[in-house]
């Protein structure tokens, strides 16, 4: 987000944490995710909400009136604080309310201190994924059911990770919202290591790196960047040897494909 849409965003989030002190916040997580599904549907309600030239106080109050008898004085209060904020774009205004949604869902594990261990589990997945193509397909098949898919991820993660992840991974598998799989689990990933105060470093090595390798790394990143750093690690046969290591937009590789990439680009 840019502009006016990015400094709503920060007035809305930082206006949710008082909500978050006092919810339920689950429910006010799953509900968040129910109106993220409703705006997308509804585009003559989104495009109302979305226009600056209708008042604000009239779009917290049609929000009240659709969400009153069917959500948490909570989320019609977090809904209510975005609608009336102005947003560039539409879907601006809808990534606001998933932002919150994911937030909310996060809030018990980050209490915890334990959202280490929710970015470390989305990762994981996203892995698996990388490996079982009949797995991907059946998670990303329109032609199958939201139903169905949240069936094969409660199967896969129910017992073994954090409920958030399983909402969090449910939510991206029934509502991509035009993202591939692996894109939302990378941006959910980000907004978990937002709330941590951190930074997400992809690392792709040939070899796993040792515990003592990976503290040296994060103590070198995090100098680089000034703030806490958390490593993904993706071992990859086919760099042959060196690291990529990709923060944000940035890539720094070193890796003996990327050179062997970079020699053929310049005898282009």
């Amino acid at each position: 987000m840019r502009g006016i849409s990015r400094a709503s965003l920060e007035a809305v989030t930082e206006r949710l944490g008082t909500v978050l002190e006092s919810a339920d916040t689950a429910a006010l997580g799953r509900e968040l995710f129910e109106v993220v599904a409703l705006l997308e549907r509804e585009h003559t309600l989104r495009r109302w909400l979305a226009d600056p030239a209708n008042p604000a106080e009239a779009k917290s109050g049609l929000i009240g009136e659709l969400l009153e008898s069917q959500a948490s004085p909570s989320t019609v209060m977090v809904v209510g604080d975005v609608v009336q904020a102005r947003w560039s774009r539409q879907r601006d205004l809808i990534d606001a309310v998933e932002r919150a949604a994911v937030f909310a869902t996060i809030a018990r594990a980050e209490t915890e201190q334990r959202l280490g261990e929710l970015e470390d589990e989305l990762f994981r997945f996203g892995r698996v994924l990388a490996g079982e193509g009949e797995l991907r397909a059946a998670l990303t098949d329109e032609a199958v059911s939201a139903e169905s898919k949240s069936g094969i991820v409660q199967a896969l993660l129910g017992d073994k990770a954090d409920p958030a992840t399983t909402t969090l991974v449910t939510q991206l598998v029934t509502h991509p919202r035009g993202r591939t799989l692996e894109d939302g689990l990378e941006y959910y990933g980000q907004l978990v290591a937002e709330r941590a105060q951190r930074y997400v470093a992809l690392v792709r090595t040939v070899v796993a790196l040792s515990e003592d390798q990976q503290e040296r790394l994060r103590s070198a990143l995090a100098r680089i960047y000034g703030r806490p750093i958390h490593l993904n690690i993706d071992v990859d046969p086919s760099i042959m040897g060196g690291l990529s290591i990709r923060v944000g937009d940035e890539v720094i590789d070193g890796t003996i494909a990327g050179r062997l990439s970079e020699v053929r680009r310049r005898l282009a």
